[in-house]
């Protein structure tokens, strides 16, 4: 479980994310982040019924991608809200897999975007 300084739960947070943020995106996983004015990093899950229809491989992806997400707070520059997008085909990927797209899209894409865009 994420600590709650950690979660991104407000609908209207989840929407500026959306309407204002940058994105990256992988094989199976897309990635949506702003700038929050807080000093730690938020994050919010979206796997939807195009996953799969059964909600219990729907909370498996969400609890894998939860797991991998607190590995890798400490090592993210902070004071970002993300909102991190589940893409059909993720159900069959291993654990593994999974986790090295996301430390790809964050070691890379995420940095690459950062670094263009002066945050």
């Amino acid at each position: 479980m994420l600590a709650s300084e950690n979660r991104l739960r407000k609908k209207s947070d989840i929407t500026r994310v959306f309407e204002k943020g940058r994105s990256a995106a992988g094989n199976f996983i897309f990635l949506r982040f702003a700038k929050n004015d807080l000093s730690v990093n938020r994050f919010a899950f979206v796997v939807s019924s195009k996953v799969s229809p059964k909600s219990v491989l729907r909370n498996k992806v969400k609890r894998r991608l939860r797991e991998i997400i607190k590995k890798i707070i400490p090592e993210t520059r902070q004071g970002f809200d993300f909102v991190i997008i589940a893409k059909p085909g993720i159900i069959n990927k291993k654990f593994e897999n999974i986790q090295k797209e996301i430390n790809e899209i964050f070691d890379f894409k995420f940095d690459k975007i950062i670094q263009k865009k002066h945050f």
